[in-house]
């Protein structure tokens, strides 16, 4: 018999592997100073496109003001314990109740966190005689959660309505046998690439099947459609969303997140979530920060407009220039080159450290290989001049991309991170 950690020895995981020669700088990097388009990464000032922060709120200070009131009155530990036991209080239900009316929904259960809130709510909705169908490249914390499940479960191509129609017959021909029912689930926008989910094509198979539909929507809430509701607002299809999942961690600029649908499912969840039942609830400052922070996207629509017009111009930008930024209908900007791990790794130092953009690059096994994929994410606070920047640094990697400078530094990453400390 071995001992179980001799194989955390033996392989640290698809990340850790690299730890020795990329902590620090590819992995776990330190940005410091004020949150905003332009941070301190090692002692210089970058561009930083790595931040969710879509409508600049993290740094407003209508909102730090709203925070700062909020720790002063209750502390950073109040309400103890879980909502179902202790921690249950007016600001939490108020909160709900504004977040249901803003999705056009019956009813919200507020949620500590996004992540292990949606993980949590998909376990709790479904038995072993149903059926999950899902989106192939959907976020880890859906991927998670469907693991969860005990019965059958599904995975359609990515956006592929033929194959969710392929699956949802699958589906349907086994549940008819036991009795149970079948969830979709998709994103509203897929984090990496920026696309939207055909929310309108899935909401009209319900024409065909019975199931219900349930959508993450954590990079498009308070974004997207036309007050910011979100993917569903701007594809109009509000009603036919069954569970709705908003996360406070990107356009809320905060923690926690929610789910909102039919007063009924939303009561079922909170009797049964074990994220919420067995964990502390989110802490009375974050409610209050949460009220001002949707106070802000209901009613300073300016925000928005600013966030669009540099989506617009630094994705113009990017294409005008040769860029391949794939089909991305959202904020999230990819940009796609072609190249090896030692080239990606060479650029992207190269474009931090000699041309101040800080982004976050994805490599293989998360993109095919010989893809290097640079992920802008635009914000309200960026300026002409972040974008103008950013546009010209990129002309001049992608040339020294091509012509092979990144190739034969061969550079040891360990020596230039050591280098940097």
């Amino acid at each position: 018999m071995r001992d179980l950690f001799d194989k955390i020895r033996e392989d640290k995981g698809p990340l850790g592997n690299y730890s020795a020669q990329a902590e620090g700088y590819f992995i776990f990097p330190k940005l410091e100073g004020e949150l905003s388009s332009r941070m301190k990464f090692r002692g210089h000032e970058v561009i930083v496109w790595s931040i969710n922060d879509y409508l600049g709120l993290s740094n407003n200070e209508e909102v730090r003001k709203a925070d700062l009131e909020g720790a002063q009155q209750y502390g950073l530990a109040y309400p103890m314990g879980s909502r179902l036991m202790s921690g249950h209080t007016d600001l939490h239900e108020e909160l709900e109740r504004r977040l249901a009316k803003f999705e056009r929904k019956e009813a919200a259960f507020l949620l500590n966190f996004g992540y292990q809130g949606m993980v949590s709510g998909i376990e709790s909705l479904v038995s072993r005689n149903d059926v999950i169908v899902y989106d192939a490249e959907a976020h880890a914390c859906i991927i998670d959660g469907v693991h969860l499940h005990q019965g059958k479960r599904f995975a359609y191509k990515h956006n592929d309505i033929e194959s969710l129609r392929t699956n949802l017959r699958r589906a349907t021909n086994l549940v008819k046998d036991n009795d149970g029912g079948i969830l979709v689930i998709s994103e509203g926008v897929f984090g990496m690439s920026g696309v939207q989910g055909k929310l309108k094509e899935i909401v009209a198979l319900k024409e065909e099947f019975n199931f219900r539909f349930m959508i993450d929507d954590a990079h498009a809430f308070g974004v997207l459609g036309e007050t910011g509701a979100g993917t569903s607002e701007a594809q109009g299809v509000m009603d036919g969303v069954d569970i709705y999942f908003g996360a406070f961690a990107k356009a809320m600029a905060g923690v926690g997140g929610f789910f909102a649908g039919d007063k009924d499912v939303i009561n079922y969840l909170k009797y049964n979530m074990r994220s919420q039942i067995y964990a502390k609830a989110l802490p009375m400052a974050m409610v209050v920060g949460s009220l001002k922070r949707l106070d802000m996207i209901e009613n300073r629509p300016e925000l928005r407009e600013r966030l669009h017009a540099n989506t617009a111009t630094l994705q113009n930008g990017l294409r005008e220039k040769g860029f391949r930024i794939g089909e991305t209908s959202s904020c999230v900007t990819p940009v796609f080159l072609e190249g090896d791990v030692q080239e990606a790794m060479a650029m992207v130092f190269d474009l931090r450290n000699n041309y101040h953009i800080f982004c976050s690059i994805v490599i293989y096994p998360v993109v095919p290989k010989g893809t290097i994929l640079l992920r802008l994410i635009p914000t309200a606070t960026h300026t002409l001049a972040d974008i103008e920047e950013t546009i010209e640094a990129f002309s001049a990697i992608r040339d020294k991309l091509k012509n092979g400078t990144y190739k034969k530094a061969k550079v040891d990453i360990s020596a230039m991170t050591a280098e940097m400390s």
